[in-house]
């Protein structure tokens, strides 16, 4: 494995953990649901795109968790 492939698979793991983490997930409301998951969806895509660069990864779960919760207010 390169050095790469392991930061990829850090930060899915990372984000797997933290949407894990979430113990308080049933009491959570429909928009927040959204915005957490828009993160995670947003964080993964980030890494993606930017082959796992940090920045990427960063940008792409704010960016994701401000559509989620644009979404989740319907």
């Amino acid at each position: 494995m390169t050095i790469r492939t392991l930061g990829k698979l850090g930060a899915v793991v990372a984000l797997a953990a933290a949407m894990a983490g979430c113990s308080s997930w049933d009491n959570m409301s429909h928009r927040q649901k959204s915005t957490v998951t828009g993160a995670g969806l947003g964080g993964v895509a980030g890494a993606v795109i930017t082959g796992g660069g940090i920045l990427g990864t960063v940008g792409g779960a704010a960016i994701g968790g401000i559509i989620g919760d644009q979404v989740g207010k319907n």
